[in-house]
């Protein structure tokens, strides 16, 4: 999508991650609009899911939050209406396998193209079998977001080769959470990604400061936080908007 590809020309990326409903529609978009104001450059959105395999306990939570406040993935798609009236912010959803293809595939890629998604990234979707997710979002002008793990060099390279959007460059093995300290070889990885692709790689799984963005942001192309930005809004509640525009900005700047 132009969008996606607008976010890294000549700049860092920053991308945030909440989950929608959480703690309900009405604020999902004011907190997007807020995160945009702060100086994030693509916003992934949560569809809630039971059983969210990829998740530490906070994105979790946050899931269970929403369910229970019955966010549906036809409110989800209410809420990227709301926000393209006001914004042409680069969005993308972050689901699972199953509600795809419950909605059915057909349908669900169709109204992200009607309501204005820009891509979607499926951490249960193995890089394997995503032929059948891909064949059908790129008809609708969706780009299904590959992620890589600290792997093997050869299958590094092979997703890397096919990859659209932005690559998804997990930091860390493991769930989602904020982390004091990632050690793994970034830098090396993403010398390894760029051999073979143009495709901007943003890192993510656990940063959540200013010194582990200024670090990352100067390996990559941009920088995802997410459990950060979802316990700001487990703390605050309804009253997030002003720490999170805080939070979020104090991040951009020092991109």
């Amino acid at each position: 999508m132009i969008r996606i590809n607008e976010v890294f020309k000549d700049k860092k990326a920053f991308i945030g991650f909440l989950t929608a409903g959480d703690p309900c529609l009405e604020k999902t978009i004011e907190y997007i609009l807020e995160m945009e104001k702060a100086g994030a450059s693509l916003i992934e959105i949560g569809i809630p899911f039971s059983d969210p395999i990829a998740e530490g306990p906070v994105i979790q939570e946050a899931n269970i939050r929403a369910l229970t406040n019955n966010m549906t993935t036809d409110k989800v798609f209410e809420i990227v209406k709301e926000i393209r009236k006001v914004s042409n912010i680069p969005l993308c959803l972050m689901t699972y396998l199953n509600p795809v293809f419950h909605y059915g595939y057909d349908n669900f890629f169709k109204k992200c193209q009607e309501v204005g998604i820009d891509g979607i990234i499926i951490p249960d979707c193995p890089f394997e079998e995503s032929k059948e997710v891909s064949d059908i979002c790129y008809q609708y002008d969706v780009d299904l977001i590959s992620m890589i793990a600290p792997t093997s060099k050869e299958r590094t390279l092979e997703i890397a080769k096919q990859a659209r959007g932005f690559i998804y460059l997990v930091s860390s093995m493991g769930v989602t959470g904020m982390r004091s300290k990632i050690v793994t070889d970034i830098e090396g990885i993403v010398e390894l990604i760029k051999s073979v692709t143009d495709t901007p790689v943003a890192v993510g799984f656990g940063i959540n400061n200013q010194e582990q963005v200024k670090h990352f942001a100067s390996i990559a192309d941009g920088v995802i936080v997410g459990s950060a930005i979802v316990n700001i809004i487990k703390e605050n509640g309804a009253d997030a908007n002003k720490p999170l525009y805080d939070y979020v900005k104090s991040l951009t700047d020092v991109m």
